[in-house]
């Protein structure tokens, strides 16, 4: 039987303010446990909490770049449920009515592109954390992060593979950084992911059973664990057995989930409005503010790379892929206006060093002044493309600038016509069978004859030249 999958994600994101959702307690990360803490994020007996409206503005403008409708009346809510890092009992969440609703984003795969419906986004303080004893039975609770402000991100079961949640998942922490309003570093937890997925057989409307999976921390172990589950679901169904509705943990190590908890059709969280917390009245104002700040979102950019820049599409999408790159890009435009030239260098060239190092572009040696400068070198003559990218490698390893080190080194390029004729001759001089060959219509010893200038010149023969001065002289009767 084939089988179709349905998948539907559930997205915290951790919003990058100063301050917690409801205190003055600091977000930093990496402080030592239980550092940033006060009597309201403890959860203390009579205090009261006052709402950040930074963290609300942020959550806004996640609303409206993901197209959703914000809802000009929004309420908290108390979710209780006991965990030992939530020291107040219950979470401070919003329920039936969130800040946003009925959004969409698009995303591309392999496949082809596709639109990912939003149910809601609302907004909610995080927990704290456990660190379990890997020596003892004994779990520390670090609760510096609770308080900090998260929106919850709620996609419809829209998604039909894993190429597409992680596809989805990435774009969501594309946006937010284009947004600024969270780092979406998955590895320190402020970019997280539940999945929950069912498998029906493909053209059947009714749902199956769903499995909830936590614990992934990256984009490639989220489509890891969407990829065993259907297999294991898949075999399952096959073999006449029931799909338990249950919550699961991916094993990342040995690439598996495995049952956690039993999950009945819905918590009894006992929901109700807070009665510490006012209602949240967006107005007009509020909101016209909140969308004159947004800056252009990642689709906006792409488009414009390909009208302004002449740029393939698959160039605009690498360019704009994150928002350091895209400004990278324009900036050394700026400085030597060939586009396509500088995308090529970038992601050819510039890309490949970042990426073996582990850098960001925004802290590459290689400025866009240096990578423009180094253009300009290559179309002076002044120096090769193979020379300019040993070049671009020194100044990634250990900065400098272009000409100093191309006047320092000498690897300007030889592009001295008399000079080369010199050297071309006595290369043809040296290789009489090379020559026989070529003019019995072996041209590709063409390249041995090219390999032989270069290396009498280390490299530095203008290469155009070089072969200009081959033809005329081979092709002499």
């Amino acid at each position: 039987m084939d089988f179709e999958a349905v998948i539907g994600l559930e997205v915290h994101v951790q919003l990058k303010t100063n301050s917690k959702i409801f205190c003055s307690c600091s977000t930093e990360f990496g402080a030592p446990p239980n550092t940033h803490t006060c009597p309201v994020c403890l959860g203390m007996p009579g205090v009261l909490p006052v709402l950040n409206r930074k963290a609300v503005e942020y959550a806004m403008k996640m609303a409206l770049a993901t197209n959703c409708t914000i809802n000009k009346t929004n309420v908290f809510a108390r979710k209780h449920y006991f965990y030992p890092d939530l020291p107040k009992g219950y979470q401070i969440s919003q329920y039936e009515l969130p800040l946003a609703e009925d959004g969409w984003i698009d995303v591309e795969t392999e496949a082809g592109g596709r639109r990912i419906r939003i149910n809601r986004i609302h907004m909610e303080d995080d927990a704290g954390k456990l660190i379990h004893d890997e020596s003892r039975p004994v779990s520390y609770v670090d609760l510096n992060r609770t308080g900090t402000p998260l929106i919850e991100i709620v996609s419809e079961p829209d998604i039909r593979t894993p190429e597409e949640a992680s596809s989805y998942l990435k774009k969501i922490r594309q946006i937010v950084r284009y947004l600024n309003i969270s780092d979406g570093n998955m590895e320190e937890g402020s970019l997280r992911c539940d999945a929950n997925i069912s498998l029906r057989p493909r053209g059947r409307e009714e749902f199956g059973t769903k499995a909830e999976l936590k614990n992934m921390n990256s984009f490639r172990h989220v489509q890891k664990a969407l990829e065993y589950e259907i297999r294991r679901q898949s075999a399952l169904l096959l073999d006449g057995k029931e799909i338990v509705q249950e919550t699961r943990l991916f094993d990342a190590s040995k690439g598996v989930t495995h049952s956690m908890r039993g999950k009945e059709e819905a918590h009894d969280y006992r929901y109700f409005p807070d009665p510490d917390l006012v209602p949240i009245k967006i107005d007009d104002k509020w909101l016209d503010e909140v969308k004159d700040s947004l800056p252009e979102l990642p689709d906006e950019k792409r488009e414009r790379f390909v009208s302004e820049y002449g740029l393939p599409e698959y160039d605009a999408e690498v360019l704009t892929g994150s928002v350091d790159l895209a400004e990278y890009f324009e900036a050394a435009v700026k400085l030597y206006p060939k586009p396509k030239k500088v995308s090529n260098w970038i992601m050819v060239e510039l890309l490949k060093l970042i990426k073996k190092e582990d850098h960001d572009i925004a802290s590459s040696k290689v400025t866009p002044e240096v990578l423009a400068e180094l253009l300009s070198l290559i179309e002076k003559g002044t120096i090769s493309n193979k020379i300019a990218k040993k070049i671009l490698e020194e100044i990634h390893e250990k900065g400098g600038s272009p000409s100093e080190i191309v006047e320092r080194e000498g690897l300007s390029q030889v592009s001295d016509e008399s000079e080369l004729s010199a050297i071309v001759e006595q290369v043809l001089r040296d290789n009489p069978k090379e020559v026989e060959k070529y003019r019995a219509g072996k041209k590709k010893v063409m390249g041995f004859f090219v390999g032989q200038v270069m290396r009498q010149t280390r490299g530095k023969a203008n290469p155009q030249m070089v072969n200009e001065l081959l033809r005329r002289l081979l092709d002499e009767a």
